[in-house]
């Protein structure tokens, strides 16, 4: 999969978080990842108010995407790894990478 459409991908999740369409955000994950959706949604700082890309990665088989997700009093970044599985490309990991106050809450 070419960086433009890794990038796509990984702005229709951001446009669906802020969105607060979860059906939407998890289109693409893998079977295992909606296995564990409550897992997955915990990482989030919900409801969203912006959600942005930091970086994307290629790697191997896949690509490593950071997202910068921020919701009331929180901004996090979230790394997840897309890969190629029955020739599509799904999102089989995500993790918490950091997790910040952001400035609204901290009285800043």
């Amino acid at each position: 999969m070419d960086e433009a459409a890794v990038r796509e991908r990984a702005q229709a999740l951001c446009d669906a978080l802020v969105a607060g369409n979860v059906d939407q955000a998890i289109t693409d994950f893998s079977k295992e990842l909606r296995q564990h959706l409550g897992e997955v949604i915990a990482l989030l700082p919900l409801p969203a108010s912006e959600a942005t890309i930091e970086s994307i990665e290629h790697s191997g088989s896949g690509d490593h995407v950071v997202l910068r997700v921020v919701g009331e009093g929180q901004e996090v970044l979230i790394q997840t790894r897309r890969k190629e599985r029955d020739d599509q490309p799904q999102r089989i990991e995500a993790s918490h990478l950091t997790g910040v106050a952001s400035p609204a809450a901290s009285g800043a």
